[in-house]
């Protein structure tokens, strides 16, 4: 039996997917999470799965990250992306995060198991188009990676020290005095760093911040 795990923060779409594979027999969904930090929980329980089925935008921890972390972890285990988002930054870092495959959503169940297989055997699933991406990034890895930088190191010097205060564990009132703003002002810095940054919460802006070497 191929076991395997679904991580969706959309239950519909989580059955939607089960779905898919209950047209194999030799398949079977083993677990399922609804963020990033759900499936890792999950895992240190039981990482007794062959391929996870990884969504990448969910809240907590999104796909990408979950994946460096598992593949640091779980080597064994393969990863597949799952998801609606074909752009190329999120290709570029899904891949360089350790993914070992690629496919849409739309993905029919013929093509989904062939992917599975195909990983499982070594090789690498991708939707098609998503293949001709992955080609294309390949050619021009230095040229995007420079691009990706600069996107992710564009925090004003007030949001670096903001965010420097948040790591401390300040509350907003706190650093307002520090830094003799209203305390809605430095709500309204703390929202424009989680848009720059892409995260969700003060902890995933802070960890993203140090990885970047921001603060």
């Amino acid at each position: 039996m191929i076991r395997i795990a679904i991580v969706d923060d959309n239950t519909f779409l989580q059955k939607t997917i089960q779905d898919k594979l209950s047209f194999f027999a030799d398949v079977e969904v083993r677990m399922k999470a609804i963020h990033g930090q759900d499936i890792i929980e999950k895992l240190e329980k039981n990482h007794h799965l062959d391929l996870i089925l990884m969504d990448i935008e969910m809240p907590k921890m999104n796909g990408i990250e979950a994946t460096a972390i598992i593949k640091s972890k779980f080597p064994q285990i393969k990863i597949i992306m799952l998801t609606v988002f074909d752009n190329d930054e999120n290709i570029f870092k899904a891949i360089k995060a350790g993914a070992d495959g690629y496919f849409l959503k739309e993905v029919n169940p013929q093509e989904l198991y062939n992917g599975i297989q195909e990983t499982l055997s070594g090789g690498a699933g991708m939707t098609p188009s998503i293949a001709m991406k992955t080609l294309k990034l390949l050619r021009e890895p230095l040229v995007f990676d420079d691009v990706i930088a600069k996107e992710e190191i564009s925090l004003t010097s007030r949001e670096v020290e903001v965010l420097e205060q948040l790591s401390k564990g300040l509350k907003y009132n706190a650093i307002a005095e520090n830094l003799f703003l209203s305390p809605g002002t430095i709500r309204k810095h703390v929202e424009n760093i989680y848009t720059k940054l892409q995260v969700h919460n003060k902890l995933e802006a802070i960890q993203k911040a140090k990885n970047n070497k921001l603060i």
